[in-house]
């Protein structure tokens, strides 16, 4: 099983690119960042340094999205970095929740998504796209390659997903919905004709390695808040009735009151009070490792091929160390034999 790496780019960049150097000494295969241009710092910049300090991680956003920039401008970042680093770039990609509303901007359209991944996946890869009217190709690119991951949650991102894309991105890591949302992407890639083998799943979470679970919860709380965002989408697109949304997924939303996006993926963010434990337990991997090592087992038996640990909390390097130790050669062990 893969194991990613899931940072914000909080300056010292040089920090995310440390962090992600020792991940790939510690047995983690793929280097993510969040893209959130306003919030954070520019991850494309960042990315050629992390694939430049690395020998063999893949390294790309979890997630971007097709409106904070021209999609052949997304194509030329990866293309270049491909191009640079030998084929080491993976897009994870969604409709875009904090890069587009902090600038004033809904998420855009799953129309819109759709397109945008025909003209970044077919630049990248060195073919002729459709584009604004005209025809686009990079002359400069040859025998580029781009796995693209897409974010989903409700049932029409999750059919998009499994009729077009090379894998899944699922946020959180609780079984039951993992298993749902895995079931309707291998069902709509079924239907289009596709083999459901062929989608690559990812499971990303918040993972924290520790005894003191009170504490943990509450460094780990905005996750939910963050969740509650695409949910609140969901429930608006949806509502909570006779729907095919679980109500494990929309219910724990309604005392949500709004959200602050300067405290967005922050340990202890105000607006996540919201968030019982219950939730923060089942979206988010707590505990001491063998806890952790159980969830994986689990979610690897559900279809996931890669768990990726959002790494924004208090220990940092004693949970990377962690997994680096003793989880991932343990699961590895248990999943090959």
């Amino acid at each position: 099983m893969d194991f990613g790496l899931v940072l914000q780019t909080d300056p010292p960049a040089w920090r995310v690119v440390e962090l992600a150097r020792k991940a790939e000494q510690l047995g983690f295969s793929h280097g993510w960042t969040f893209d959130s241009h306003v919030l954070w710092q520019e991850p494309f910049v960042i990315y050629s340094q992390m694939l430049s300090a690395t020998h063999r991680m893949i390294v790309g956003p979890m997630v971007t999205n097709p409106g904070t920039r021209d999609w052949t401008v997304l194509a030329s970042c990866f293309a270049t970095l491909n191009d640079m680093f030998g084929n080491r770039t993976i897009c994870g990609i969604g409709r875009g929740d904090s890069a587009m509303r902090v600038i004033g901007h809904k998420p855009c359209s799953l129309g819109e998504l759709s397109q945008a991944m025909d003209v970044l996946k077919g630049m990248v890869e060195g073919q002729e796209v459709s584009y604004n009217h005209t025809k686009q190709r990079f002359p400069w690119s040859h025998g580029g390659k781009l796995d693209i991951l897409m974010a989903a949650y409700g049932p029409k991102a999750l059919k998009l997903c499994g009729e077009k894309t090379d894998g899944f991105i699922l946020q959180l890591a609780d079984p039951d919905i993992a298993k749902w949302t895995i079931s309707a992407v291998r069902q709509a890639a079924e239907a289009a004709g596709r083999n459901p083998d062929d989608l690559y799943i990812c499971i990303a979470a918040p993972a924290y390695v520790g005894a003191d679970l009170e504490h943990q919860r509450n460094q780990v709380r905005w996750f939910g808040g963050m969740v509650g965002n695409h949910v609140a989408d969901l429930v608006e697109r949806y509502g909570t009735q006779g729907t095919n949304v679980p109500r494990a997924l929309t219910d724990y939303i309604a005392g949500r009151q709004g959200y602050d996006y300067a405290e967005h993926g922050r340990a202890g963010a105000t607006h996540t009070d919201f968030v019982p434990d219950e939730i923060v337990d089942r979206f988010c991997l707590l505990g001491p490792p063998e806890a952790h090592i159980e969830r994986i087992l689990e979610l690897r038996e559900l279809g996931a091929d890669q768990f990726a640990v959002y790494l924004m909390h208090d220990q940092k390097d004693a949970t990377l160390s962690a997994y680096g130790s003793h989880i991932i050669p343990t699961v590895n062990t248990a999943t090959s034999s």
